[in-house]
């Protein structure tokens, strides 16, 4: 099995080792999801609904529903926010969390170095994202085709980037949050 980003379904066998004993319909019961795992996979939530978020403001916008001057004065703050968060989650997780979880439970160590990895896969494709929504910001608009094909290229770099992402959080937290109820947050040192 691939743990490509870009090519992965999920975990091979040997990295589902907790997710098999704390599945996530369990996860919201229990007693060891503390204050920390719920902050955590609230920030998750909150990336997956500005993300969803970009991608109808970006739908609008093409489909006609969202009048340009509109969708740049609304769409620049957001992207900027989102991108901004996400590269500041992405460094606490890399030099705080990883390293104390891998040390925590070795047998998942290499999820871990494969979650760092991602998130060097996602920076790329922030940068990508980041580049074509400036480059539809600074199109004229006076030229509707310009307008429209910088804002495709932009939906698209969006959506690759929201792609990644999602498969992302999905896999950090099938690591993370059944390591949590494993060992308890106070034990871990997360309190």
């Amino acid at each position: 099995m691939t743990l490509d980003l870009d090519l992965r379904t999920g975990w091979p066998d040997d990295l589902k080792l907790l997710i098999e004993r704390y599945p996530r319909g369990v996860w919201q019961a229990h007693a060891n999801l503390g204050e920390l795992a719920r902050f955590w996979l609230s920030i998750h939530d909150g990336f997956r609904q500005a993300a969803l978020a970009l991608a109808k403001g970006a739908a609008d916008y093409r489909e006609g529903r969202l009048p340009a001057a509109e969708y740049r004065a609304w769409f620049r703050p957001r992207l900027q926010t989102f991108l901004g968060h996400l590269e500041a989650h992405h460094s606490i997780e890399d030099h705080q969390f990883f390293p104390v979880f891998g040390q925590a439970e070795p047998r998942l160590l290499r999820g871990f170095e494969v979650l760092e990895t991602d998130h060097g896969n996602i920076h790329a494709a922030m940068e990508t994202a980041f580049d074509a929504a400036n480059a539809f910001l600074r199109a004229s608009e006076t030229d509707r085709d310009a307008m429209l094909r910088a804002g495709d290229a932009y939906a698209a770099a969006g959506q690759a980037l929201l792609r990644k992402l999602g498969r992302h959080l999905e896999d950090e937290e099938d690591l993370v949050i059944p390591l949590i109820l494993d060992r308890g947050e106070g034990p871990l040192g997360l309190r």
